[in-house]
């Protein structure tokens, strides 16, 4: 049987949007454009890498 005074007393309000938006805010997390541009800017530190030629070959069915 559920006893709802117990429940009641676990119970934690949802935040409302902005509550939640300064929550998530705080957290300094990576987004896609942040790890591209990280990625780009390494490359261009980086020694050039040769070009590798893969050689295509057609199968016929």
């Amino acid at each position: 049987m559920i006893d709802f005074e117990t429940e009641l007393k676990k119970f934690h309000p949802s935040l409302e949007l902005k509550d939640a938006e300064e929550a998530i805010g705080q957290h300094d997390l990576a987004d896609m454009i942040d790890l591209i541009v990280k990625t780009v800017k390494e490359g261009e530190t980086s020694e050039p890498v040769e070009p590798v030629v893969v050689e295509q070959v057609m199968i016929e069915e």
